[in-house]
């Protein structure tokens, strides 16, 4: 059993299932769910915000929709949303859910004079105005169910709406007839529904909807109204999640006594949902409506629960309260899965805000969400002050399976590939410590127990740039800025700088810049005589590959001549910086201008035939994925088994605060920290047997993301660099300097010992050892 083909069609289908046994159904649900989402399932802390009771329906189960005078009154009020709206705010609730009743202007005049009394036509207008209030005043997302509506109806609402919900329910119309459910429920015309669908795909809404089942439909129309959503998503591609939701019959409801779906009807369903609408499709069911049955429903295809709220009831099955969150994600645990949050739009859509949401919506989107399109829920941020969470706990997960396997070819040096890689930075949960912990043992066998650290300073000459790099705060166009004043030192000033850093102990300096309009290859020779001159011993680490393509072409030289010049000048080493992400469909986005991806990598690999040494780097998690991220690391896996040039790796999480592109909304907030650690495991394990150093930066990470990196494969604490500015002009707060002792003690604080090192991992001579104390910040 295996899922269906796209265009297969329902009958087919029907043909297919029948006399299945449920267990193979079953098993091959789990296994598609398995092997798109892995181990995570979903859910959307919400607060319910029952914006009008009153509805022009009559659906025979519900105890939502009731009457003016049991109601009291039409509408909530501004300020009873917005009271409620806060108290989710307030409970870390980050979706609002508007549910309402079908046009209750239509039927009741109650409806029609609360209307007119707050300057409205229609319940929809008061609706956008509701939702357009919560969005602005208390951040929450809103998610909008508002019933039957057109294609102007959406283009009015998507600006107020970061996702829109209908539920089919059924596909069958015998159920609209004298004595169905649907009797007297206009709105409930299938027909009518489905082209409601379709028009929010027209309008690029994401779209959550699915089936009520056990109110009077076969198996076999399930299965038609199942195919009619997958044909509306490949027409559309905007449904973000299909619920699949039993009938529980209410007291005081005309179907009070009608038979409830049984749990194996229930699960059928579910199984059936997910052959038919594939692995990528997110499939929910209601956990407050099969409580004692969580496992069974996650086995049987399930990778989201919904909406929960620690705040408001669910209205529309009151009798139904919320799982409290630490007994769902225990539940959630108990059958080898991880409970993590999502927004009101689906993580699939969020990694394409600009594409799936009014231009007003893709900021706060971007901002809240990981590489995933998952919420980051905690207050860390690279280049912060705040203290990142623990790492998770160990135990096994359904998922640990293959991230062995994939741990296991890794540490037996094999290269591993794009899918398995994006999988290790898939991780979450207990799984994050087994990749960190695998890695770790791969650092204690290729690099002791030692954190290195070598003693330097950061001489940036100038801040001017040609290039208009978009996640660049340093880099200033003219004599003003926002963020500070552009300057360029002259090479008395670098000569100065570069004596003092030796006379104070440091053994190399860090040398880079903007790209000046003044600058052509002699200036980057002269910065070398200027340093040579001051400082005759110390180790010169300079120039970015864009700096050096730079100094190439302005010479009319080819790479290979240009760097043997710059060695014969005393030049010693090259940072790796520049890199960014290493594919041409991020590079597009952050620094269209500058060097590609190919000619970043002939600078390195003519930098190693030349003899010189160098770092290599990733700076992530902006608007790039794991893909991206994959793809770089096997480019520099690569060009290291080529050439064996690289002395480390260094990955640089991405300090937003200053970014242009974040300022602008059109980035992420940087990486979440089980990323940041991620990144440091994984590319311990990618580059087993290539790259012996991982480094961990200490002014990214903060002192106590520095020491859980250390946990992680890492054994590098880079250089106490004297004078950062690079991500201090980004925004970060950890200080320009990390001295001696404070390395020292920052090793000790993970037990293990701390050791001086040179640029290229030597011993430093013992006349040249800084003790504890020097160098203190």
């Amino acid at each position: 059993m295996h899922e269906f083909s796209p265009d297969t069609s329902a009958d087919r289908i029907v043909y297919r299932l029948a006399g299945v046994p449920l267990s193979e159904m079953l098993a091959a649900a789990e296994h598609l769910t398995l092997g798109a989402h892995g181990a995570l399932v979903t859910y959307s802390r919400k607060v319910f915000i029952p914006l009008t009771r009153l509805c022009r329906d009559v659906c025979h189960y519900c105890t939502f929709a009731t009457s003016p005078r049991a109601v009291g009154k039409a509408y909530l009020t501004r300020d009873e949303v917005l009271a409620i709206a806060r108290a989710g705010v307030a409970a870390g609730c980050r979706e609002a859910l508007f549910t309402l009743g079908d046009a209750p202007e239509a039927r009741h005049a109650a409806a029609r004079t609360a209307l007119d009394a707050m300057g409205h036509e229609t319940t929809l207008t008061y609706l956008r105005e509701m939702a357009a209030a919560v969005l602005e005043e208390t951040g929450l997302l809103p998610h909008l169910n508002p019933g039957l509506m057109t294609d102007a109806d959406y283009a009015a609402l998507r600006p107020a709406a970061a996702s829109m919900g209908l539920m089919l329910e059924t596909i069958s119309p015998r159920l609209s007839q004298r004595g169905g459910p649907h009797f007297g429920s206009p709105d409930k015309v299938p027909a009518r529904r489905l082209e409601t669908i379709a028009a929010a795909g027209r309008a690029r809404v994401p779209f959550t909807t699915g089936l009520l089942i056990g109110i009077g439909e076969t198996r076999d129309e399930r299965i038609q109204a199942l195919t009619e959503i997958r044909d509306l998503h490949a027409r559309y591609g905007h449904i973000q999640e299909v619920i699949v939701q039993n009938f529980k019959a209410k007291p005081g409801t005309r179907m009070a006594a009608f038979p409830e779906p049984s749990l194996e009807e229930h699960l059928w369903t579910i199984a059936a949902a997910r052959l038919i609408l594939g692995g990528a499709m997110t499939i929910q069911a209601p956990p407050n409506l099969q409580p004692d049955a969580l496992s069974k429903l996650l086995a049987a295809g399930v990778n989201d629960w919904g909406g929960v709220s620690p705040v408001t009831p669910d209205h529309v099955n009151p009798e139904a309260p919320w799982p409290h969150l630490e007994a769902l994600a225990a539940a959630t645990a108990a059958t080898g899965r991880v409970l993590v949050e999502r927004l009101a739009i689906g993580p699939a859509f969020a990694r394409e805000p600009s594409r799936w949401l009014d231009p007003g919506l893709v900021r706060p989107v971007l901002r809240a969400v990981d590489a995933r399109g998952l919420p980051v829920t905690e207050a860390w941020r690279a280049g912060g002050t705040i203290d990142p969470p623990a790492v998770p706990g160990g135990g096994a997960t359904r998922t640990s399976a293959t991230i062995d396997a994939i741990i296991d070819r890794a540490s037996a040096g094999h290269r591993l590939d794009v899918p398995d890689i994006v999988a290790l930075f898939s991780a979450d949960g207990p799984d994050v410590l087994r990749v960190a912990r695998a890695a770790d043992r791969l650092r204690a066998e290729v690099s002791g127990d030692a954190v290195t650290y070598v003693i330097n300073r950061n001489i940036n000459y100038t801040n001017i740039c040609l290039y208009r790099c978009t996640f660049c705060a340093f880099s200033k166009g003219g004599t003003k800025d926002l963020r500070g004043p552009a300057y360029k030192l002259d090479m008395s000033e670098i000569g100065r700088r570069a004596a003092e850093a030796g006379d104070r102990g440091a053994t190399e300096v860090c040398l880079q810049g903007g790209i000046h309009p003044d600058y052509d290859g002699h200036t980057y020779h002269q910065v070398l005589a200027a340093v040579r001159a001051a400082a005759p011993d110390i180790h010169i680490h300079a120039f970015s590959p864009l700096e050096v393509t730079h100094g190439a072409t302005t010479l009319g030289l080819s790479l290979a001549d240009y760097l043997a010049s710059l060695k014969d000048s005393g030049l010693s080493t090259l940072p790796g910086t520049a890199a960014e992400i290493l594919d041409p469909e991020v590079r597009a986005v952050i620094c269209p201008d500058k060097v590609s991806a190919v000619e970043w990598l002939d600078v390195m690999r003519a930098a190693h035939q030349a003899g010189l040494r160098s770092t290599a780097t990733i700076m992530f998690g902006h608007v790039d994925t794991y893909t991206h991220w994959a793809r770089h690391l096997l480019l520099i896996r690569d060009l290291q088994e080529e050439t064996g040039g690289f002395t480390e790796f260094v990955p640089l999480p991405f300090v937003h605060m200053e970014a242009p592109m974040w300022r602008k909304g059109r980035s992420r907030s940087g990486p979440s920290f089980r990323e940041a650690l991620l990144m440091h495991a994984v590319a311990r394990l990618v580059l087993h047997g290539r790259i012996d150093n991982i480094q961990a930066s200490w002014v990214k990470l903060g002192p106590v993301g520095a020491r859980l990196a250390l946990g992680a494969g890492v054994n590098d604490l880079g250089g106490v660099l004297m004078d950062e500015s690079i991500t201090r002009a980004a925004g970060g707060r950890n200080g320009q300097l990390f001295g001696v002792e404070q390395m020292h003690e920052l090793a000790r604080s993970a037990g293990r010992p701390a050791r001086q090192r040179t640029t290229l991992y030597g011993v430093v001579p013992a006349a040249h050892l800084e003790p504890a104390g020097v160098f203190a910040s």
